[in-house]
């Protein structure tokens, strides 16, 4: 916990930050997990809080865990980063096999836990899908369960997004879904389905905890990315939700005039 003076980009007071740990997942590989947490972890370190980012495991190169490394600007290396990678693009899992190496959750929960000490906020993002093995008789949702971290569920705005976000909400570990928030991308081209997704999707589960990213562009951008102000806006009320302050006087998490 640490003690924080008032901040002009959230508008709190002297307060108490108690620490907290997303988990940022998704509904299938490549669907804009690492673009999320890298803007998450811009955006806050731009505004004074003590946060890293960990991609605890993952395999077919280190792109991703380059990109978090990068949005850190030094805060930690690329192994504290990422300690597990492996060369072949399959699961985690079997790709340690083939590099006669093993991945055990009890060693990445250390880890994860010895950087929880060091941070405020800790954003971890999992490699592949929610059930993806990670590692021997483990996935991110084992990490989500033992962490008590909370999911940060992230789906393509396009046809097909609500069966995914309901069936992956109802395998989240027991009340893990009560403080899931849902993270839809938008496509290049939207279509029927990108307009009326949100909406559909909360008749099924609370509104005020589903959010959208505009298209990005075909290049990720980091800095571009967080010049556009829908992009802060989202990320601004996606993380107003999981920040836990414990206030001695005014607390608003808002952006800066």
């Amino acid at each position: 916990m640490v003690l924080m003076d008032w901040h002009p980009h959230f508008g709190f007071d002297i307060a108490e930050m108690e620490q907290t740990t997303c988990f940022i997942t998704g509904t299938d590989t490549g669907v804009g997990k690492t673009v999320l947490t890298a803007l998450l972890t811009r955006y806050l370190r731009e505004r004074g809080i003590n946060v890293a980012a960990l991609k605890p495991v993952c395999s077919g190169g280190r792109g991703d865990a380059r990109a978090l490394h990068a949005a850190l600007n030094g805060a930690l290396s690329l192994d504290e980063v990422n300690p597990w990678h492996f060369r072949a693009p399959i699961a985690p899992l079997l790709a340690a096999r083939r590099e006669h190496k093993h991945v055990r959750l009890a060693d990445v929960l250390a880890h994860v836990r010895a950087m929880q000490k060091r941070f405020d906020v800790l954003l971890v993002e999992g490699a592949g899908g929610l059930l993806s093995p990670l590692g021997e008789n483990f996935d991110s949702r084992d990490l989500i369960a033992a962490l008590r971290a909370a999911p940060m569920v992230v789906c393509p705005n396009r046809r097909g997004a609500v069966n995914q976000v309901l069936l992956f909400l109802e395998a989240l570990p027991r009340g893990a879904a009560a403080k899931a928030r849902v993270v839809l991308m938008s496509p290049s081209k939207p279509d029927a389905a990108t307009r009326t997704n949100p909406s559909l999707l909360a008749e099924h589960f609370d509104g005020e905890r589903i959010f959208t990213l505009p298209w990005l562009g075909g290049r990720f951008n980091l800095a571009s990315g967080l010049g556009d102000s829908q992009v802060r806006k989202a990320l601004r009320e996606l993380m107003s939700g999981f920040l836990n302050f414990s206030v001695k006087s005014r607390c608003n998490f808002r952006e800066g005039r």
